[in-house]
């Protein structure tokens, strides 16, 4: 933590106890400030998935979707596993051989989850690689298979996906207009079509936006908490002096960490609870997801997360169409022979257009950062990179195959012939137009 974020966020060492609790609400009632804007209308649905599912049996449900009982907003992530991986062949199989026997044995953790870089298909001798899109970014899904789908992006490409997460394989529930709540279960689905809601359609909830304090810093937009409960209808568990309860979101001001076995939860109507024992309110917590406008998606562990403060109801997010068509990553590449390469660029041999997600830690904190807000990657010593963002805002990451010697390397198609292949530690700068 730097000087400046100490002083803002917490007072000098030795102040009592009540005097810093003081201050760190103050803190967090300016934070909160930057997102009271006007109060938005009841109902407000911008930010709700919304969509059109037919189920193999030829029957249509049309109403606001949320998959499970987790990712119900445009800018929640899908994640699953792409089955192909084109762009592999760009570079030649000694190459590849190399290194793959280079990574073999290897491991790396994303998305709490450990992917050996070694992991090798027994098929196309190329490894796996995580897919990951806001639902924004997406047009329509295809159900292939009981773990499999085909995604159709707005870009117009499209993506064969397979397991990974419960994103797919899973339930999506549906609040259809006219029947109510259905839970469709994945191998029954043939088809899912994203559209904007009506402007009428009641979401039955508010989103929940709020300001998380860390060690690392002060992060606030809209909040997906235990990576789970992210409207105001869901439930906080957890046991008090008086017995189990289960809390609507929607009822709570904020959470403060008290250690690894509870928290502190303080309600809109002045009442507090000490709770403990689930993993709503202790260490089991599976970490506060924050989609903050500086850099998309942050996730932050229970170690660095200090407290939770809710905002008011107010505006749900973006909606459908603010979400861009998304196009082809374009930019320049400085090796460090000193050479220069313009055009389209490939990253990792993986991330070709600008609604793919760069991820990264820093300081304990997760980033997943869509490459359009990026501007500048800078390759560094020690398995990490400075990333420049849109903003002039520079991070250095580290932590993940994006940012560290086990990137696959860059391609840059600069007209019709093949493209120039660069490993990562020739990277200089890559510079994103």
């Amino acid at each position: 933590m730097n000087s400046n974020e100490r002083r803002s966020r917490m007072a000098a060492p030795g102040t009592a106890p009540s005097v810093r609790l003081a201050m760190v609400a103050m803190a967090a009632l300016v934070a909160l400030s930057a997102l009271s804007v006007a109060p938005a209308a009841a109902g407000d649905n911008r930010g709700f998935i919304y969509g059109h599912i037919t189920t193999d049996s030829g029957r249509e449900y049309t109403g606001f979707l949320r998959w499970g009982t987790e990712e119900a907003c445009w800018d929640d992530l899908f994640h699953s596993s792409k089955v192909d991986l084109p762009f592999q062949d760009e570079v030649d199989r000694k190459e590849r051989n190399r290194r793959s026997r280079t990574h073999e044995g290897t491991a790396i953790r994303i998305f709490d989850k450990t992917i050996k870089l070694g992991d090798v298909s027994s098929i196309t001798g190329t490894p796996s690689r995580v897919f990951i899109a806001r639902f924004g970014d997406i047009e329509r899904i295809e159900v292939t298979g009981s773990s499999d789908a085909t995604v159709h992006m707005k870009s117009g490409s499209r993506f064969d996906v397979s397991g990974y997460s419960n994103d797919v394989g899973g339930t999506v529930h549906v609040d259809d207009a006219h029947l109510g709540g259905i839970d469709l279960r994945w191998d029954r689905i043939e088809t899912i079509a994203f559209r904007s809601a009506p402007p009428d359609a009641d979401p039955g909830a508010f989103r929940l936006r709020g300001v998380v304090e860390t060690d690392a810093g002060t992060f606030e937009g809209f909040i997906q908490w235990d990576k789970e409960e992210c409207l105001s209808t869901d439930l906080l568990d957890g046991h008090s002096e008086d017995g189990k309860v289960s809390i609507p979101m929607g009822q709570i001001r904020s959470i403060e960490r008290r250690g690894r076995s509870s928290s502190l939860v303080a309600l809109k109507d002045g009442r507090s609870f000490r709770l403990r024992d689930t993993n709503d309110v202790d260490a089991d917590n599976r970490g506060v997801m924050v989609e903050d406008a500086r850099y998309g998606r942050v996730t932050i562990g229970w170690g660095e997360f200090e407290r939770l403060t809710l905002a008011d109801p107010g505006p749900s997010g973006r909606g459908y169409d603010d979400f861009p068509k998304g196009r082809r990553l374009h930019g320049a590449v400085a090796s460090t022979r000193g050479a220069a390469h313009q055009g389209e660029i490939v990253f990792d041999l993986d991330e070709s257009e600008d609604w793919e997600i760069l991820n990264g830690s820093h300081r304990g904190i997760e980033y997943d950062i869509p490459l359009r807000n990026v501007a500048a990657i800078r390759p560094g010593a020690r398995d990490r990179a400075e990333v420049v963002l849109g903003n002039g805002e520079e991070l250095r990451l580290e932590d993940t195959q994006d940012v560290s010697g086990s990137n696959d390397g860059i391609l840059i198609y600069a007209g019709s012939g093949k493209p120039t292949y660069l490993e990562w530690n020739d990277v200089e700068e890559i510079r994103f137009d």
